[in-house]
């Protein structure tokens, strides 16, 4: 007879529960339909605004500001890429090698080392401006004095991932099993041999995956950019690390700014070429993730 009251409780709170996961989970659900939708607004109107003017014409030709109808923005593509070049080659080297040092070698006993790794992960947070003040302050001026160039770009954009990429690479190869390292040390191998036959190849899928997000969050950003010459208007394709350079945001930017409707509309499709430029890293990255994945 005393069941029946537990059981009708046990029931009452299962409804209750029930409310409030569906409850919960539709706010989650209208928190991600809300963001999709302004996503999707974004996308309409810069694919609506960008296709007028989205021809060869955008990538065959240099900035013009006496014939804005058939201006292009070759020399931006070009500086994009000299500039991204250079921040692949600064900034993935090393930073993988620092996570690789971290999660594999360094002492997490020791003050220093957690001392290193806390600033790590604060420097992700540290707002894009400060890095071009630092490549500014010591890249562009004394003491290196390398002016305004594309390589003082590249400088400024590997400092701002390199905090990114030695956390996706330390995350990475967290998530190979202790047991692949216990295995390769029993069988003889050294602690070099097993790192780079065993655990880098395990983790080489989130170490790419990381790396490439990274690439496309420097590939977008201005900020740090302004700061190190690239608001110049710059109609020359650059030839080396050495010579003067604008890209793709700084561009944009420097486009809106002007009155006439034709550099209007270029802007727009230049924003247009750099989604598609974002978009294509971001798919080549789950690719790169679903294509080497291992599950372990």
């Amino acid at each position: 007879m005393t069941a029946y009251p537990d059981t009708a409780t046990r029931l009452a709170g299962g409804r209750r529960t029930d409310i409030r996961s569906a409850v919960f989970a539709a706010v989650l659900w209208a928190c991600l339909a809300t963001a999709c939708v302004f996503l999707l607004l974004v996308l309409a109107a810069i694919l609506t605004e960008g296709l007028a003017r989205f021809d060869l014409d955008l990538v065959a030709n240099q900035p013009s500001k006496l014939n804005p109808e058939t201006a292009g923005v070759q020399s931006a593509i070009l500086g994009t890429l000299w500039v991204m070049g250079g921040t692949i080659v600064l900034a993935l080297p090393l930073g993988i090698a620092a996570g690789v040092y971290l999660e594999e070698y360094a002492d997490s006993t020791k003050w220093w080392n957690r001392l290193i790794e806390l600033n790590i992960q604060n420097l992700v947070a540290v707002p894009t401006i400060i890095y071009g003040i630092l490549t500014l302050a010591f890249v562009v001026r004394s003491p290196l004095s390398v002016g305004a160039v594309v390589l003082a770009g590249s400088v400024a954009l590997a400092l701002l991932i390199l905090p990114v990429i030695i956390i996706t690479t330390r995350e990475a190869l967290r998530a190979v099993p202790r047991e692949i390292r216990d295995a390769s040390l029993a069988l003889g191998a050294t602690e070099w041999q097993t790192t780079w036959r065993q655990v880098l190849p395990a983790a080489i899928s989130g170490i790419a995956t990381g790396s490439i997000l990274a690439l496309s969050r420097a590939i977008g950003e201005a900020a740090p950019l302004i700061l190190v010459g690239a608001t110049v208007f710059v109609t020359v394709n650059p030839d080396g690390v050495f010579d003067r350079y604008t890209v793709l945001p700084v561009q944009i930017f420097n486009l809106v700014s002007l009155p006439d409707v034709e550099f209007q509309e270029l802007a727009w499709a230049t924003i247009l070429l750099l989604i598609i430029i974002l978009l294509a890293m971001n798919g080549a990255a789950i690719w790169l993730r679903n294509r080497f994945q291992r599950r372990w």
